[in-house]
């Protein structure tokens, strides 16, 4: 079966081709992460939406006009690079005629996959007449979620605040009052590199490009060793004390919600985040704040309304305060 749409897009074919290509542009619309190595044979990986990596390699790349790439899930259903995705450009009055043309599935899966392209397509068009499709629901509450898909929902969140901060945003104040937003921004860097390196990585930091784009580079390769890892036994953490590993893969989580927080506050800007997603944080948080508490890792828990929105309560026990109402 076939899947076949075109969709018209207000931008000029270099950049339609930057938005379907460009790890950068991709998470304006499509992905929460994105690895892409654009050339005849190279390979892309995808979290499409959380806890859903997409994979393959690309077969034709004509800049600006065509690329094709194989396109799979893994596992037995539709393994990785085993059907076949085509997007073509052509120039269109001032804009782009783009049409996506999905070969190689079954009649099941060619259902599933017009509802994703209707889906991401949609967020395609919205991206290239304003920049930024925003935040996708689809990503705000996955189903079924766990410990590495929090990681990679909470990642969606924190990146979609700092997208938009500013060199304005750099010394502003954050909740935490041992930081403005810079300062946030380098402790931010360190942590992924910490808790990637528990997970047996070499983090690296890519020193260029916006924030949005280190911390999304930074936090996939982290995410993808804790992927193969796995969350059995033991890791070592600072200073060679060692720790359950699924405990320490919730830190990933709260540090990703929790400092989008912090720098939504200092910036001013609002936090999308769903209740279904923060209250799964919160449990998360319930297994690590209380001993990290004694280490002066947080302050006392704050108080807060028992029905107050779950991301307000993952604030309070967390020991924060708003210093901005949003």
């Amino acid at each position: 079966m076939t899947f076949t749409k075109t969709v018209q897009l207000p931008v000029d074919v270099d950049e339609a081709f930057a938005l379907i290509t460009q790890p950068e542009r991709l998470r304006r619309w499509q992905t929460v992460s994105a690895q892409v190595d654009l050339r005849v044979g190279g390979e892309y990986r995808w979290t499409v939406i959380p806890g859903h990596l997409a994979s393959g390699t690309f077969r034709e790349v004509e800049p600006g006009k065509r690329v094709v790439f194989g396109w799979g899930w893994g596992g037995d259903a539709l393994p990785a690079d085993s059907s076949t995705v085509t997007i073509t450009l052509e120039p269109s009055g001032a804009g782009t005629t783009v049409t996506l043309v999905h070969e190689g599935l079954t009649a099941e899966q060619e259902v599933g996959h017009a509802e994703g392209w209707n889906h991401f397509l949609e967020r395609l068009e919205q991206a290239a007449a304003t920049g930024d499709a925003g935040p996708d629901e689809w990503a705000a509450a996955p189903q079924d979620l766990d410990q590495l898909s929090s990681a990679e929902a909470t990642l969606a969140v924190l990146q979609g605040v700092v997208r938009h901060l500013t060199d304005e945003d750099r010394t502003k104040q954050t909740p935490c009052s041992e930081y403005d937003c810079h300062a946030l921004a380098e402790h931010l860097f360190g942590s992924i590199t910490g808790l990637g390196s528990m997970a047996g990585a070499e983090v690296r930091n890519p020193e260029e490009g916006s924030l949005e784009n280190r911390i999304a580079v930074m936090a996939d390769q982290a995410i993808t060793a804790w992927r193969a890892r796995g969350l059995d036994g033991m890791v070592a953490g600072p200073g060679g004390q060692d720790f359950p590993a699924a405990l320490a893969i919730n830190i990933l989580s709260i540090e990703f919600l929790l400092h989008a927080w912090d720098f939504a506050q200092a910036s001013g800007r609002a936090l999308t985040v769903s209740d279904e997603l923060a209250a799964y944080v919160l449990g998360l948080a319930e297994q690590v704040v209380p001993g990290a508490r004694q280490g002066g890792a947080f302050a006392p828990e704050q108080p807060v309304a028992d029905d107050a929105p779950a991301m307000d309560r993952l604030v309070a026990y967390t020991g924060r305060r708003p210093l901005v109402t949003v």
